[in-house]
């Protein structure tokens, strides 16, 4: 008998971006450290961070996540801001890859998904992207419809 794979108890998924995959191509994914204060780790434990509205963006050879949503702490002493920027942390060599990406190519930077990993280490999850055209997300949007309406078909005739 088979056994089944351990889940690991750490790994957590906190945030997702559900949207960006249906408004972005995107081209390619990073995975990123990410700074936080105590009061922000315990918030996320709780499971209470947004990244739906956010991007990232470089900015004097730093990488930072913008506009991300880290709920209050009840119980913290040291209080944090909401909707602080938070720096990302890379290599020097994928900050130059996403600089010249952004900046030359005319691609942008959005978190995918904030998580913790198996360490129990909070990481963000970045998606090279593309901004789609109307006409692109209606194809899209056909395609996952033709899907569902394949799959009842076939549910159908069994």
């Amino acid at each position: 008998m088979a056994k089944k794979p351990k889940t690991d108890p750490n790994y957590k998924i906190i945030a997702e971006n559900r949207r960006a995959r249906f408004d972005y191509a995107i081209e390619d994914d990073l995975e990123c450290g990410i700074i936080l204060t105590g009061s922000e780790v315990k918030s996320l434990r709780e499971k209470s961070g947004m990244i739906a509205e956010s991007y990232a963006a470089v900015e004097n050879g730093e990488l930072w996540l913008v506009n991300s949503y880290i709920a209050p702490y009840e119980r913290a002493m040291f209080p944090h801001e909401e909707r602080a920027r938070r720096k990302l942390l890379v290599s020097k060599k994928e900050l130059s890859r996403l600089w010249n990406a952004t900046q030359r190519q005319g691609m942008t930077l959005v978190p995918l998904v904030m998580y913790f990993n198996n360490k129990g280490i909070a990481k963000v999850k970045i998606g090279i992207a593309k901004g789609k055209k109307i006409h692109d997300k209606r194809e899209t949007e056909a395609k996952r419809d033709w899907g569902r309406q394949k799959q009842r078909l076939l549910k159908q005739s069994r």
